[in-house]
């Protein structure tokens, strides 16, 4: 008999147990990358290629406060905007369910292929969004979730407007990190809902990097002291104060994390030391036939090892594939379009996974080097 096979054998004793400590590795190791990967996602959302010249323009109070139409005339005469359109959140639910499914917002269609570059779609839907009141377009994901097709007719109850409003989908986008919105023109949400001259925000285009930062100052600074004054910030800036309304995520996932991995070593570490107990005695012969405490040593991590790695192997593996070829959209009822598990988040389970394996082992280890052969041969098998 080999080393390794010896290792082997040990660690598969006791198959039961072998079993359910390998799948309590694997289910605690997947549900630490599924909080990585979902805070990963909240904290660092998706950027396209045009993020970092797009611009948010929104109330100062708050972003539920509306701002006055008449502010697109200035912003647009500041010098290195290339583009703006508004975009009024509508709030609308589709089918009569009980909470949104897909965001719908209202905007100049003509602007949309300079705001938005990176929606791509047939040039018949650019020049029907352009001239058809009732116009709109809808991202991919949402089309497919819905079974939804151009030249479809929807109604949207709004949630904000005292309207219900009914739209044809005149082309579905895609190309974008998020293809689930829904688009519409800003003139047929005037008509509709009896409220014209006020939109929900600003979203314009900057004409280059450099030119960002005096954009945003100047913008600022025009509607100073104004009974509606604006707060603008980059996309990538607007997202994480977005986000940062819902609380603190990172520290609410981080102790579930810390949770997670110590009751995993609290678990490991007494199925080692119950698997070594049950084995004192033939530990106790390999001494008495010349085998050093850093080899029984070695062997116990070994063995610690093995378990671990299967472990990490099911739990990181499993969560790597099922996030990368499973629908997240689906399984997610939609919160999130897309969760990608990085080298990063693979190596952090890895590495909880191996600090397992050797800090379980550490007491078994010791209990070991402390008994005597006459102690060890006492012991029952």
């Amino acid at each position: 008999m080999t080393i390794p096979s010896f290792i082997l054998k040990n660690a598969l004793r006791n198959k039961r147990r072998a079993t359910l400590s390998v799948l309590s590795v694997a289910v605690s190791l997947f549900l630490l990358v599924t909080l990585l990967v979902a805070l990963r996602e909240l904290t660092l959302p998706a950027e396209d290629a045009g993020a970092e010249l797009r611009v948010a323009v929104r109330n100062k109070i708050s972003i539920a406060n509306l701002l006055p139409a008449r502010q697109r005339a200035t912003i647009a005469r500041i010098p290195g905007v290339a583009a703006v359109t508004p975009f009024t959140w509508f709030g609308g639910k589709y089918k009569n369910e009980e909470s949104m499914t897909f965001a719908q917002f209202a905007m100049d269609p003509k602007e949309l292929r300079t705001v938005f570059g990176e929606a791509k779609m047939s040039e018949e839907s650019y020049t029907a969004f352009e001239a058809e009141r009732t116009a709109c377009v809808i991202g991919k994901m949402s089309a497919e979730k819905f079974k939804l097709q151009v030249g479809d007719k929807i109604a949207l109850e709004s949630t904000v407007y005292p309207v219900t409003m009914e739209f044809k989908i005149v082309g579905i986008y895609s190309g974008t990190p998020d293809d689930r919105n829904m688009l519409f023109r800003q003139d047929y949400l005037d008509e509709a809902s009896g409220i014209p001259g006020q939109v929900g925000m600003w979203w314009l285009k900057v004409k280059s990097a450099e030119e960002m930062p005096r954009v945003l100052e100047a913008i600022n600074q025009a509607f100073e002291n104004t009974s509606a004054e604006v707060r603008a910030e980059t996309e990538r800036a607007f997202q994480l104060g977005f986000i940062s309304m819902w609380g603190n995520i990172k520290l609410l996932v981080t102790l579930i994390s810390s949770a997670v991995v110590f009751t995993l070593l609290l678990v490991t570490a007494s199925t080692m030391s119950m698997a070594i107990r049950e084995r004192f005695r033939e530990l106790a012969i390999l001494k008495a036939i010349g085998f050093r405490r850093r080899e029984l040593f070695a062997f116990i991590l070994a063995e610690s090892f093995v378990l671990a790695a299967t472990g990490a192997l099911v739990g990181v593996g499993g969560a790597w594939a099922l996030f990368t070829y499973g629908n997240i959209s689906t399984l997610t009822n939609g919160l999130f379009p897309m969760f990608e598990v990085t080298p990063k988040i693979i190596g952090i389970g890895c590495l909880v996974a191996a600090m397992l394996g050797i800090v379980a082992s550490i007491m078994p280890s010791l209990a070991v080097a402390r008994m005597s052969v006459v102690e060890g041969l006492k012991s029952l098998d």
